[in-house]
């Protein structure tokens, strides 16, 4: 069958390929890629007749190069389509990995990395590229089940803490107010200083403003103890799917761990609302740590998480690893490698 493809930059065009998929997120959205800063936004996009994939990507310079690389957004993006991903044809799978690879040779990318939606089938696309990478497992509740079901899941010293923690009558409100919205944006800012973060998981006053546009439907929701701000979190919601996007805690309340209370009322919000599932997420780097443990407490639901990262041009990719001081071994998950920095601070 005949196929073309061609690039999406502008607003109308971008959403009107989401809004026709069979499923898709917010991470999709020309509005949430205008939110980056590192290269880009990009739209490619496959027909087949009348059927189309669609792939939104970040086109990044290569510093002292002529090159550039591709990355995906804060977030769970990868290819979406106006089908189940599932259901694609061995034949659309190599016309669509034929135009994807002419089409970074035309832009000069040596390498893409995405990290794949979970719940989107995205790798069943992508695996005949070669480069999916296994990122651990992450967490999920459905919440289609009962409440009182879903509750038995709960770890039972959660399930008390969280009692204890209501009764206390802490107030739970959304916030409404630009101050809210500052005074959230330092306490986030100050967790990522306490939890030595890296460059890009701290994110400006403007950026949750910009995500709490009236038209969207996400929620900043915040837990009071009288004036003082506990902890809060920004919430993301899709058709289908809420999550806690960015979240943090007053030091001064760590020992009361009021992000129990939170996620247990995140996942009431869900339900309100009709969202079939609260996707809590994995640890980080895929690994089950603290934050992975904390997170299978609410839930024994869990599911593959995987990452995409391909390499287009070998020779090139190789010459900037070795030009930026690195080394590529076997069990190196660093991508691209060419990326990290090898400044050893004293």
């Amino acid at each position: 069958m005949y196929y073309r493809n061609f690039t999406v930059r502008e607003e109308n065009e971008w959403n009107s390929y989401i809004e026709r998929s069979f499923e898709h997120e917010i991470y999709h959205t020309w509005y949430y890629h205008s939110l980056n800063k590192e290269g880009e936004p990009i739209l490619f996009v496959f027909l087949e007749g009348e059927n189309f994939i669609a792939l939104p990507i970040i086109k990044r310079e290569i510093k002292e190069s002529s090159f550039f690389d591709m990355t995906s957004v804060y977030g769970y993006c990868g290819p979406i389509s106006n089908n189940d991903l599932a259901q694609c044809s061995i034949l659309t799978k190599q016309n669509f990995k034929t135009a994807f690879l002419n089409f970074m040779k035309e832009e000069r990318c040596i390498c893409i990395f995405s990290r794949l939606n979970p719940f989107l089938n995205q790798y069943l696309l992508l695996e005949n590229f070669g480069g999916i990478r296994d990122n651990g497992k992450t967490i999920y509740m459905d919440l289609t089940v009962p409440f009182q079901n879903q509750k038995i899941k709960y770890d039972k010293r959660l399930s008390r803490q969280i009692k204890k923690l209501r009764e206390k009558q802490y107030q739970i409100k959304e916030a409404n107010t630009q101050i809210e919205v500052k005074e959230f944006t330092e306490m986030y800012c100050k967790n990522m200083d306490r939890l030595n973060a890296s460059p890009n998981y701290y994110f400006d006053e403007q950026y949750f403003t910009k995500l709490l546009n009236p038209k969207l439907e996400n929620k900043l929701i915040l837990i009071y103890d009288g004036t003082e701000l506990m902890c809060g979190a920004l919430i993301l919601l899709s058709k289908n799917i809420i999550r806690n996007h960015l979240s943090a805690t007053s030091p001064k309340y760590l020992k009361e761990s009021p992000s129990k209370l939170l996620t247990d009322e995140i996942s009431m919000i869900g339900r309100r609302l009709g969202k079939k599932i609260f996707h809590l997420g994995g640890g980080v780097g895929g690994r089950e740590d603290s934050l992975f443990e904390f997170k299978s407490h609410f839930s024994d639901l869990q599911i593959d998480d995987k990452v995409w990262c391909y390499i287009n041009d070998n020779i090139v990719y190789n010459h900037l690893t070795a030009l930026n001081g690195n080394e590529i071994k076997p069990n190196t998950k660093y991508f691209p490698l060419y990326r990290k920095s090898t400044i050893i601070i004293q």
